[in-house]
């Protein structure tokens, strides 16, 4: 199944760096079966649905985001993503006329540079003005300040 990016895609890019950590530490974080628990910020709340990750970088997630009481269907495919110690997940189905997000983990002097780039573009009518609201500008902002807070926490403790 080939997906290719709409040509109206943008990319958000968060990075940030957590001190006296390792790529084993923050990549085992996110292996965990707990993480995408973990890094959604309530109100939000995910429910996995199916699991058939074999790694970070091989397999499929069905899950619901519930906003309260809408739930918001997802199915996404992890795959390698642009350097050795990355992974990204593409949508496959779900809110958005396509989403890939990487995340992308590089050694720094201090500790490990984490950087969240997502490619996305919105679906056209009611869907999109309601993905634009819940997945762009500052929501998104906030979603991903609390991820890489969340992060913090567990590969610095």
């Amino acid at each position: 199944m080939s997906i290719s990016v709409p040509v109206n895609a943008k990319v958000f890019e968060t990075r940030s760096v957590f001190a006296q950590t390792t790529l084993e530490k923050v990549w085992a974080f996110h292996a965990s079966p707990q993480a995408l628990k973990t890094l959604t910020p309530p109100p939000i709340f995910v429910q996995v649905r199916e699991n058939h990750l074999t790694s970070l970088t091989e397999g499929d997630v069905k899950f619901t985001l519930w906003l309260a009481f809408i739930p918001i269907p997802w199915w996404a495919r992890h795959q390698h993503g642009p350097t050795d110690t990355s992974f990204a997940d593409l949508m496959i189905e779900g809110p958005m006329a396509y989403w890939r997000h990487e995340h992308i983990f590089r050694a720094v002097a201090d500790g490990v540079e984490l950087t969240d780039r997502i490619t996305l573009a919105h679906k056209a009518g009611l869907a999109g003005l309601f993905t634009r609201l819940m997945f762009d500008g500052l929501p998104l902002r906030i979603f991903f300040a609390y991820r890489h807070l969340r992060t913090r926490w567990a590969v610095q403790s």
